[in-house]
């Protein structure tokens, strides 16, 4: 029987140790979010984000544009954020209207201000493990990972997804702690039999239910990054949770395992910006 790892309490923690260091050193941080059009789903993450700045004494500037918004508009406003010294962090929620090209906003970004570590700049450094920002998932992850008190150093650790926003980054930060890592993705042969050889095991492909108990061995820790809606529209991961928790010597639950860590690493992560801008 698998515990679980606590996503909520975990993300807390580290809110608090934001909001401490905010409050010890009188420090003004400021993250600006902008959000184009009308996804409820943006919405929803939107308002997640301004209550966490609450949480955590940051200021928070939020930027609601039209759908129709163009490009030329929405890079304008990104320049003036870049030279607000009272934004530390810029936040540009994705998807983005389809007349909008995702990678030129991303690009326009100052790197010290991206707080979401989207930025080419940001993802070589951490390639090469000299980063000042991670990404807020698998940052996230990693706190997962160690609130359990695992060492990382010498495990077998499989992520399956390839994503630029989870898969990739999660497989470099596992092997900046010496994991042994494999990447898993729709081409991988005999995934199952990968997958058993982990004794960590994240999954980020977004389908529901899609990992299940012969994928995963005896004793594994297991973190289902998914965020996905299952025949019933009820909310659930990747993870086939009854069958595999037994399994499992960790798991985390969806939700309140994985989704809240990802607000709490934005914050820490607003809370560097101000120092590299200092």
């Amino acid at each position: 029987m698998a515990k679980l790892i606590d996503g909520k309490a975990v993300s807390q923690k580290v809110k608090d140790e934001v909001r401490a260091e905010i409050e010890s050193k009188g420090l003004k941080v400021g993250l600006a979010v902008v959000i184009v059009g009308n996804n409820q789903a943006s919405r929803v993450y939107v308002n997640n984000k301004k209550k966490a700045c609450e949480v955590c004494g940051i200021q928070s500037f939020e930027y609601a544009l039209p759908e129709e918004t163009t490009e030329k508009e929405l890079l304008d406003l990104v320049d003036t954020l870049n030279n607000d010294p009272k934004v530390n962090g810029i936040l540009v929620q994705l998807p983005l209207p389809k007349q909008i090209n995702e990678e030129n906003v991303i690009a326009r970004i100052s790197p010290i201000k991206d707080v979401d570590a989207f930025h080419a700049v940001n993802v070589g450094k951490i390639m090469i493990g000299n980063y000042s920002f991670l990404p807020c998932t698998p940052a996230g992850v990693m706190e997962l990972i160690h609130s359990t008190g695992t060492d990382v150093t010498g495990k077998e650790c499989v992520v399956i997804g390839r994503s630029n926003i989870v898969g990739k980054p999660m497989a470099m930060l596992l092997l900046h702690e010496n994991a042994t890592v494999t990447i898993c993705h729709s081409r991988t042969k005999d995934l199952a039999a990968v997958c058993r050889r982990a004794d960590i095991l994240v999954s980020a492909v977004g389908k529901a239910d899609f990992v299940t108990a012969d994928m995963v061995k005896d004793g594994a820790i297991v973190i289902d990054v998914g965020m996905n809606r299952n025949a019933e529209n009820k909310l659930c991961g990747d993870v086939k949770f009854d069958e595999v928790e037994p399994k499992a010597s960790y798991i985390t639950p969806v939700p309140g395992g994985v989704g809240p860590m990802t607000i709490a690493m934005l914050m820490k992560n607003t809370l560097a910006a101000k120092y590299l801008q200092s």
